[in-house]
């Protein structure tokens, strides 16, 4: 059954200049055009540079663009939103080729056992990335610096930066493009980002796929060797650790879990959290929080179709959390599985135990600051995201037995 779906409380504004630029779609000019061509050029224009690296992101921009046009059922705004973000991800890369070139010395930066907490969406990657962070001793990248990676941050300026205050005024915009965005997902200027916002700026990202209706880019970025991916990742790590330092990277994104070989042949030493959670709860989360994504760029949202995609998608994640599990080798030591619900009920007592497991030092500093942190966010404090599995024509006992796998190996809880 096909369900098209408009939330009711979408920004009535919104709606109405989606309505009105409808027209300027066709006719529009450079500020609208999703060509390579294009938008190469006016990052060129911007930054009054012209080397971009490796030419290897040219032919992921290309499908990717070819995708939007012809697949992402864009509207006004998310055509706007799009060209512009497009063009401030080429800016960044030329800038930080410059860097590169200007100081040979960030090529020279070494990462050291980077934490890296992946699993399926929705299974407390983001809050325990967040809870990991206040380690004063641990290093994550926050929304601003990936956002604006160039001049490299200081660590001398690294509270007070420009820069926080010029994202803090842009992320005002998803209230207006997403209402609901707050309620389903922590974000602010000064909050941890995960790693799909840097790979991003390679155009060779999950990122596309989570926001936008792109079969064709999914597809083809499926087939992809991801290590080149994983190489521009370490560069931007590189890039900014070099004048602001930290003695460990904490990163995070649950695609890290489709593609872990590849991250672990750029960063042989990493530590990997793997997160767990009822696979029901994470379905029905994952399609509510993909649509809230989506809504805020296109007008026409396939609900049953998204639940496939989100289905399908984690179903191999799932079954690759498996497989690294049943990997016999040193992976086994570089791995450690955290439940959903056991990190709820005490996440001081996970903390512990994570570090315990990959010989990390615990600092009283640390716990302090993390048990502030926790006051200060209180689970559900911008609100109570509500989904359920039947409003993506979801089948519950059917999605029961097709993660059963899972569920089994893992021992996981179920919720509700």
């Amino acid at each position: 059954m096909t369900m098209l779906h408009d939330r009711p409380n979408r920004s009535m504004l919104l709606r109405l200049i989606n309505t009105i630029g409808r027209g300027f779609v066709k006719n529009g000019g450079s500020w609208m055009r999703l060509d390579e061509k294009t938008l190469l050029d006016k990052a060129c224009a911007q930054t009054g540079l012209d080397d971009f690296g490796d030419d290897s992101f040219r032919a992921a921009l290309k499908i990717l663009l070819l995708a939007f046009e012809t697949e992402a059922q864009l509207s006004f705004v998310g055509r706007i939103c799009v060209h512009g973000d497009s063009v401030r991800l080429l800016n960044n890369r030329l800038r930080l080729v410059a860097d590169r070139r200007r100081h040979p010395a960030i090529a020279a930066e070494v990462i050291r056992r980077p934490l890296f907490i992946t699993g399926l969406p929705r299974s407390g990657t983001t809050f325990l990335h967040a809870l990991l962070a206040q380690d004063p001793a641990h290093r994550a990248p926050q929304v601003w610096e990936v956002m604006h990676p160039s001049p490299p941050p200081e660590k001398a300026s690294y509270a007070t930066d420009a820069r926080i205050t010029t994202t803090a005024r842009q992320l005002k915009w998803l209230d207006l493009l997403m209402p609901d965005f707050e309620t389903v997902h922590m974000i602010d200027a000064r909050l941890p980002q995960e790693c799909i916002a840097i790979t991003s700026h390679d155009f060779r990202s999950y990122t596309w796929e989570t926001m936008y209706a792109v079969p064709s880019y999914r597809a083809w970025h499926d087939r992809l060797d991801k290590r080149p991916v994983y190489e521009f990742h370490r560069h931007f790590l590189q890039h900014l650790q070099w004048r602001c330092p930290g003695q460990r990277w904490v990163l995070k994104a649950p695609s890290h879990l489709l593609a872990l070989e590849a991250l672990l042949q750029v960063y042989p030493d990493a530590c990997i959290v793997l997160t767990h959670r009822d696979p029901l709860k994470v379905l029905a989360s994952c399609a509510s929080f993909t649509e809230v994504l989506r809504l805020g760029f296109s007008d026409h949202i396939d609900k049953a179709s998204l639940a496939q995609e989100v289905r399908q998608r984690w179903e191999e994640g799932a079954g690759l959390a498996v497989k690294h599990r049943q990997a016999q080798g040193e992976m086994q030591r570089q791995l450690f599985d955290v439940h959903y619900l056991e990190l709820l009920r005490d996440p001081m007592s996970m903390v512990r135990r994570i570090y315990a497991h990959f010989d990390l030092e615990l600092s009283a500093a640390a716990e302090t600051a993390m048990e502030r942190f926790l006051l200060a966010n209180p689970k559900n404090k911008s609100g109570v995201h509500r989904y359920s599995l039947e409003e993506f024509d979801l089948n519950p006992e059917a999605e029961r037995h097709r993660f059963q796998f899972y569920l089994d190996f893992f021992g996981i809880e179920p919720e509700g």
